[in-house]
């Protein structure tokens, strides 16, 4: 699994108009100004005729900004225009009698009738062609697990750790480390291509990319026992591809990244069949060599110098990506290793193939959201409709995750049937995923990473804690995605 795994890329949210302003007259010229000799005095115009009532500040602010309050669902959404343009609360006290942004937001809200665009078009072309890319890229999340199956006669180890396999140490240490790096990498150079800026995502991943594989081979190498040694070369070049395939993966080169990983079909025979050792290595290198061939090539554009030349994003904002890369990586592990070697392994490569169709209804909530935005008119009835489509959306995940749990197990050879309290175990896992990716997407990685970062220590510290662990943070990434998603300016 590349460090992408558990990102994706973001949106360019749209702009809130400027408030425009009413024009100054001319300030009335001074009749007191004193006349010099040549100056004559000017006619007595006679009595001023009475102007009337002074006209409603408020009335003609509700009329400059009729568009967007009609448009909007909620008061607040107008209170954010407010205080956006720079309006004060002594401002509003003074120009419209009212004691806040709010107050005056809400008194604009009633004023103005509501009137929501209607939905935009569909895009022409096939309506699941996001599904496919998606797919696509879920396909290239499970392939590399086949290099463990190539590489297994040449890492088994005499003795293990931890009541694992031997060189099972290493090689975690070593995609843990990956997973963490690249996945705050992958946020860096996202905000970049969210700037429009795409030399300067390649910078980023130029120069963040090889310190990535070189801290997951000297934890590796760090971590490994005497006689884990192939384990630890073999983490190597697994650190490398996972910086190689991050790479590919931001810039969107998922069919190339397929291509590399041909070889690795060749671990198809090995399920039934033992293939010679020069073989396995073959296949291994031809795959790894492929995929980070391919990765310097896309990345000639950072090679520029005027690549990158803004400051950027700041790298503290890429740090909680990281770190929710960290604890879904190891709520992962832990569905692996919390089992029998084959029924874990099942579990994982379940849990990566559905990372696909996850990715692809987390764009279907985005979009079912922005819809419901354009033609629901009151927050209450927003709140409803995101919380059906929340609940849709999750659903199917699971169903598309059961069944794939199932088709593997049938598939795998000699896996044992799934139990039900395995398969329970996998759900809570892949609830705890899909909505700490939802609330990633819309910017609260933090609340989501520190969820998952306790629930994978609690595992860690007491193994047999581990469902009751993962299904508590299950249920708090449940209340944190109703309480923050279902409101109409979480989708602004």
């Amino acid at each position: 699994m590349s460090g992408s795994l558990w990102l994706k890329p973001p949106k360019e949210g749209d702009t809130l108009p400027a408030i425009p302003r009413p024009r100054r007259e001319d300030a009335p010229k001074d009749t007191h100004a004193p006349k010099g000799p040549d100056t004559e005095s000017a006619p007595d115009p006679g009595p001023t005729p009475d102007p009337g009532p002074a006209p409603d500040p408020l009335d003609e602010l509700a009329e400059r900004l009729d568009g967007f309050v009609a448009a909007a669902v909620h008061p607040d959404e107008v209170a954010a225009l407010l205080e956006s343009d720079g309006m004060t609360d002594d401002h509003i006290r003074l120009t419209y009698g009212r004691a806040d942004s709010f107050a005056l937001a809400e008194d604009l809200y009633a004023r103005v009738e509501r009137r929501h665009p209607a939905p935009q078009a569909p895009p022409a072309g096939p309506r699941f062609g996001g599904l496919a890319n998606c797919l696509l890229r879920g396909l290239v999340f499970a392939l590399p697990g086949l290099a463990y199956v190539l590489a297994a006669p040449l890492l088994a180890g005499e003795h293990g750790r931890y009541g694992l396999p031997g060189g099972t140490v290493p090689l975690l240490a070593g995609a843990v480390t990956g997973w963490v790096w690249n996945q705050a990498l992958s946020h860096r150079a996202y905000t970049w291509l969210g700037l429009g800026d795409r030399p300067a995502a390649a910078r980023a991943l130029l120069t963040g990319a090889p310190p990535g594989a070189l801290a997951g081979t000297g934890v590796a190498l760090a971590v490994a026992a005497p006689g884990e040694i192939p384990a630890a070369v073999f983490a190597a070049g697994q650190a490398l591809y996972l910086a190689a395939a991050t790479v590919l993966l931001v810039l969107g080169r998922e069919r190339a990244l397929l291509g590399a990983l041909v070889p690795l079909a060749g671990a198809v025979p090995a399920f039934r069949w033992d293939l010679p050792d020069p073989l396995r290595t073959g296949l291994l290198l031809a795959s790894l060599t492929a995929t980070t061939v391919l990765a310097v090539l896309v990345l000639r554009p950072g090679l520029r110098r005027s690549a990158a030349g803004r400051g950027g994003p700041p790298r503290a904002a890429s740090l909680p990506y990281g770190l929710f890369g960290l604890g879904s990586g190891l709520l992962v592990l832990h569905a692996g290793v919390g089992t029998t070697p084959v029924s874990g392994a099942g579990a994982v490569v379940a849990l990566t193939l559905s990372m696909g169709p996850a990715e692809w209804l987390l764009h279907r909530f985005r979009g079912e959201s922005l819809a419901r935005l354009r033609t629901l008119t009151t927050a209450r009835e927003f709140r409803r409709a995101a919380t059906g489509t929340l609940v849709l959306c999750l659903g199917s995940y699971l169903t598309v995750l059961t069944v794939l749990a199932l088709v593997v197990t049938l598939l795998w050879p000699g896996a044992p049937r799934p139990a039900l309290p395995h398969l329970l175990a996998l759900l809570l896992v892949g609830t705890a995923l899909w909505l700490g990716l939802l609330l990633q997407a819309f910017g609260a990685v933090l609340g989501a990473a520190t969820v998952c970062l306790l629930a994978a220590a609690a595992q860690t510290a007491l193994p047999a804690a581990g469902p009751a662990a993962t299904g508590g943070a299950a249920a708090v990434l449940a209340v944190l995605t109703c309480v923050l998603l279902v409101r109409p300016t979480a989708h602004r």
